[in-house]
């Protein structure tokens, strides 16, 4: 089973509640663009398998998809984060990402937003709805309206 939607990581949360300080207003968070070769999983039970990059993570660089400049390995950076709560609804979001320049990219399913300053641990995976493509172009991801995650307590 290959993408089919976009969620957040429950060790994320539970690294939250037991220690360890994110500041996603503040930290440097990237996303990275994937193929359709992996199989997202929101419930793994440990940061290093929701880690970019990371030993035994599914999230390596051979199932990355990029164009050398513009949309690197690793990902583009994301812009104007903010974690902000209003009633019982807590939300990350961020300025849509694009790559920038022209872009060749092919077969983009979708993306592993990350936190660089938290050892790169993935935050969300986000299901593009199939095969993205672009020749020569801008690549862009346009954050739900609603941010890229958010908590309901």
């Amino acid at each position: 089973m290959a993408w089919s939607t976009s969620a957040s990581f429950a060790v994320t949360f539970l690294q939250q509640v037991s220690g360890t300080t994110y500041n996603l207003s503040s930290d440097s968070c990237k996303i990275a663009l994937y193929n359709n070769s992996i199989t997202p999983d929101k419930t793994v039970g440990t940061a290093v398998l929701s880690r970019y990059n990371g030993a035994a993570s599914q999230w390596i660089t051979a199932n990355e998809q990029t164009s050398p400049t513009p949309w690197p390995a690793g990902g583009v950076a994301l812009a104007s984060q903010t974690w902000t709560q209003a009633s019982n609804v807590n939300t990350f979001t961020a300025a849509n990402t694009s790559s920038g320049a022209a872009a060749t990219l092919s077969n983009v399913y979708g993306g592993l937003v990350y936190d660089v300053t938290q050892a790169s641990n993935g935050l969300a995976f986000l299901y593009f709805g199939g095969a993205n493509s672009v020749t020569a172009g801008v690549f862009s991801v346009i954050y739900n309206a609603s941010g890229i995650m958010t908590v309901t307590t």
